[in-house]
């Protein structure tokens, strides 16, 4: 149990800094997404980053390392299954992942990818500060290191999944993997329109002692506008701390938990939390556990974390 709950915080972790990280690069973003998207798939490419450094890719990448694995799970969805040859400890999708060579966590092991021969590090703003030191070792060790950026809603995971083609030669499996995603949202959404009493709901995103939830300006938080619904943390920024009194006060009608896959019985523990049985989702059992990897990740999956919340919030609207 201790080690389930250190990968939770772990991961948490990692989601917070999202959150930090973002007000550093937010301003800068969308005009590096839009440099992006001006490169062909002819190499070499100059891609500029999140980090805005100016990545250049000699030639299609033929061994990919993955620090994150929401990039792991971009780059399998572009066919790059087989270019993959080392991923975190965190990845777990697709299945194929249990096969590849893994690198460590947050703190990997530098050594061990550059002994990978990679012509490609997929990064992520989310940590890039942390290990700075270690992916500038990568760098003088002459591998592209290409940092993705922050993930604040969906606009952002579309322009991440261009810029990891655009990175790897895989255009126009690029454009066919965003449309499919579009076109699902649009449907979801198309069926959401016809909802009229907004249902209040939290989520939760790691259990006590730490309880955290989503506010504003995240794509958890997009996810709930994109279905109709009211986030009772919506009036605060970025990932926050949990006051259970203002939660309690808020009342929520539906409870959301995205930890179950490190934690026993994340519904029980919010139903029996002292000073929760007078909330409205407690009362009526409306506490969900939702896949937490499909909910946390910015990626593919990201619209399945979506639809998936629609049939636990609204199981009559979405059968």
């Amino acid at each position: 149990m201790k080690k389930l709950y250190s990968l939770l915080l772990i991961t948490l972790l990692t989601i917070v800094l999202l959150a930090g990280c973002a007000g550093a690069t937010k301003q800068t973003q969308e005009g590096k997404q839009a440099d992006s998207a001006k490169v062909t798939s002819t190499f070499p490419v100059t891609i500029k980053d999140a980090l805005d450094n100016e990545v250049v890719i000699k030639q299609k990448p033929e061994r990919i390392v993955s620090l994150m694995p929401s990039n792991t799970e971009i780059a399998y969805s572009l066919g790059l299954g087989k270019e993959i040859v080392g991923v975190s400890d965190y990845d777990n999708y697709p299945e194929d992942t249990r096969n590849k060579e893994k690198i460590g966590g947050q703190e990997f092991n530098t050594e061990k990818i550059i002994g990978l021969k990679p012509d490609l590090v997929l990064a992520h703003a989310s940590s890039a500060l942390i290990v700075k030191d270690a992916l500038k070792q990568l760098k003088d060790a002459g591998i592209p290191v290409l940092v993705i950026a922050n993930a604040e809603n969906f606009e952002t995971v579309y322009n991440t999944i261009d810029m990891i083609g655009k990175a790897t030669g895989t255009n126009k499996k690029t454009d066919e993997v965003i449309k499919g995603m579009k076109d699902k949202m649009a449907a979801i959404q198309e069926k959401a329109a016809s909802i009229k009493d907004k249902k209040k709901v939290y989520i939760e995103v790691s259990p006590a002692p730490d309880i955290y939830t989503t506010g504003k300006n995240t794509f958890m938080d997009e996810m709930l506008a994109s279905i109709q619904t009211k986030n009772v943390a919506g009036d605060q920024q970025g990932w926050i701390k949990v006051d259970q009194e203002a939660i309690i006060q808020k009342n929520p009608d539906v409870v959301i938990t995205t930890y179950g896959y490190y934690v026993k019985n994340p519904v029980e523990q919010v139903l029996s939390r002292k000073g929760w049985d007078n909330i409205n989702a407690v009362k009526n059992k409306q506490v969900i556990d939702v896949n937490s990897d499909i909910m946390n990740r910015p990626g593919p999956r990201v619209v399945e974390g979506v639809e998936a919340l629609a049939k636990a919030i609204y199981p009559d609207v979405f059968k």
